[in-house]
């Protein structure tokens, strides 16, 4: 489904930016490159108003070529005004989610957006009920000719298409239907209180997201596991909620799936992205056959810190010494600008042009949105958030978020609107390809044992975090959701088990499941959208094969297949996208290929411990 016929039915709120210094200022969004008032904003809101009567009017005359592309350029032009009002309201909300100006404002636009939604649910049930016949006149027929493939995924989605009163129905019904990941967002973001922990200078830190991260890298256990602790123990408070308000998620995306008679939620989700079911049963059969490497790799942790067993607060501490000193954001910009070079001069200028032209609001404050992404409409540039911490993990996300930002430039580039969005599946791809080569790159230029071992474990730990994590993630999911399915509910006592069990699974014997990370499915808002985390894995696979070809290609016909697919946008069904980039996703080979990297990785890191005397028995 494609983005200008599905409408927008997010929570989009208005806030103010945080003040900053000059020096930041330069490292934050210039969102007038939006709206440069509100009034421009009001005057689109007026226009997308305007045009839903007109919108409406074409009910029922949907027969002809001539009328069906009259249709869609009106329907085109009020999405894209409708695209950057949600934009620019999602951006401001993000930069202080307790603005209440900001949920004053957006409460409008999401009204719009349900209206919009509402008004032009009738075009595609209109369309499905034509004759087959008729249908396929129209997909060859000259004035649809820009829309031959949106004809083709209209057809594959008939028996899942309803009436036009039910369509309309189900549109009015879907901002309640996405209510529960609303609470929770308000429960886990500003009702949340984080614990504080004192450090071993006598300190006070407050144990926000980016903090808290940063102390389980800490060298002192006792800190790590003092953070920890309080951590968990803060989030007994949210529990309860937050298990109401999953299971009240799996519940409405199980009936979405039913009433489109999908099977299930899962087989639901996975035809929105065209991706067959094989995909993800090829990703959980391999990840599970190659999980010895991942026990292995844990017990190559507790050997080199010397523990009896490893716990959830040793899984992020640097095998390697001291933490890296913070990396300065411009230090940053320059190894990015290195170590993407193999993509090329063009990709190079538009990354230049990033960071010239503040699509980055880089630095962490209150009441930001944590963690990082990249969003954007088709009439604007990218912007991506980021909560930079000057480490080399922060430089990886840069890289990351850069990914999806350069994917957006080139597809909007060479595609028409209705085939600019990009199917998540093939989105993480342009982003971990960036990983991946920042990651050979800043190895090729350690100048120490001690940069090539911390950089090894990296690479080590991209794998275990982006592909064995997200696959554990998505076992949960697939588990809560058949639950659900079948008529069981969710308690967080429940969910509580699972995931430990999962947690026991996945790293083996020599890591110790602490009850207090039992409660680490509520951190994961992912959740709420419904097998998303599984595209991180294949993502990561696909992305691997890319840049291993890249790197072995002297001919540059593999930069060349993988820029022609960053142009292709949502022109064709993802996996015949990847295929063409050389990637054949139907198979289990391209996740072997990564976890059979992973064995090798794990294989050099026990060879470089045992070189430099880093194990220990205990």
């Amino acid at each position: 489904m494609k983005r200008w016929l599905l409408g927008l039915a997010a929570v989009l709120l208005f806030a103010s930016p945080w003040p900053a210094s000059a020096a930041e200022t330069a490292y934050e969004w210039n969102l007038a490159d939006i709206y440069p008032s509100e009034a421009e904003w009001m005057h689109d809101y007026k226009a997308v108003q305007n045009a839903l009567p007109k919108l409406a009017a074409f009910e029922g005359k949907l027969d002809d070529a001539k009328t069906i592309a009259k249709l869609f350029a009106l329907n085109e032009q009020t999405a894209r005004k409708l695209e950057k009002l949600s934009l620019y309201t999602h951006l401001k909300r993000d930069l202080n989610i307790e603005d209440e100006a900001a949920a004053r404002l957006g409460a409008k636009v999401e009204a719009l957006a349900a209206q919009y939604a509402a008004k032009t649910a009738f075009i595609e049930p209109e369309l499905l009920a034509l004759p087959e016949r008729t249908l396929k006149k129209l997909q060859t027929s000259k004035e649809l000719k820009a829309y031959r493939y949106y004809f083709h995924e209209l057809r594959e989605q008939k028996p899942h298409t309803l009436t036009k009163r039910e369509e309309r129905l189900l549109a009015k019904l879907s901002p309640a239907l996405g209510e529960a990941e609303n609470i929770y967002d308000h429960a886990a973001r500003g009702d949340y209180e984080p614990p504080s922990v004192t450090m071993p200078n006598g300190k006070t830190v407050t144990l926000t997201d980016d903090q808290y991260a940063a102390m389980l890298e800490h060298p002192d256990r006792r800190y790590r596991k003092a953070a920890f602790e309080a951590k968990a123990k803060s989030y007994e408070a949210l529990e309860q909620t937050a298990a109401a308000t999953l299971y009240a998620s799996v519940k409405a995306d199980e009936l979405y799936a039913n009433v489109r008679r999908y099977p299930s939620g899962l087989a639901a989700a996975l035809a929105a992205d065209d991706v067959p079911k094989e995909v993800f049963d090829n990703l959980i059969a391999a990840t599970r056959r190659h999980l010895p490497a991942l026990h292995r790799y844990i017990e190559l942790r507790r050997r080199a810190l010397g523990l009896d067993r490893v716990h959830s607060y040793d899984l992020y501490v640097p095998l390697v010494g001291e933490t890296a000193k913070s990396i300065p954001v411009e230090t940053a910009k320059t190894f990015i600008v290195e170590g993407l070079k193999p993509l090329g001069a063009d990709y190079i200028k538009q990354v230049h042009r990033a960071f010239q032209e503040r699509w980055l609001d880089v630095f962490p404050r209150p009441k930001k949105y944590t963690g990082g992404y990249n969003t954007g409409a088709y009439d604007t540039h990218p912007f991506i958030l980021l909560n930079y911490n000057g480490s080399l993990d922060g430089v990886l996300t840069m890289a990351h978020e850069l990914g999806h930002a350069m994917h957006s430039v080139y597809t909007n580039r060479a595609q028409p609107y209705h085939y600019s969005g990009h199917s998540i599946f093939t989105a993480e791809v342009a982003s971990t390809a960036n990983e991946w080569l920042m990651l050979d790159y800043l190895y090729k230029q350690a100048k120490t044992k001690e940069e090539k071992l911390r950089l090894l474990v990296e690479q080590i730990e991209q794998i275990r975090g982006t592909l064995y994590t997200q696959v554990m993630y998505s076992e949960f999911e697939r588990i809560i959701h058949d639950k659900v399915r079948q008529g069981g509910s969710l308690t967080a006592d429940e969910l509580n088990q699972l995931w430990l069990g999962l947690l026991k699974t996945y790293y083996g014997p020599a890591y110790a499941a602490d009850p207090g990370a039992a409660r680490g499915w509520l951190r994961i808002p992912h959740f709420y959208d419904a097998f998303y985390v599984y595209k991180y894995a294949t993502s990561l696979a696909a992305s691997y094969t890319i840049v291993s070809g890249i790197q072995t290609d002297t001919s540059g016909k593999a930069v060349k297949r993988y820029k022609q697919f960053l142009r292709s946008g949502a022109s064709d069904d993802p996996i015949r996208l990847l295929k063409r980039a050389g990637v054949d996703m139907t198979s289990p080979e391209p996740i072997e290929r990564v976890l059979d990297h992973f064995a090798e990785l794990v294989d050099e890191l026990d060879r470089q411990l045992s070189s430099q005397n880093r194990q220990r028995s205990i």
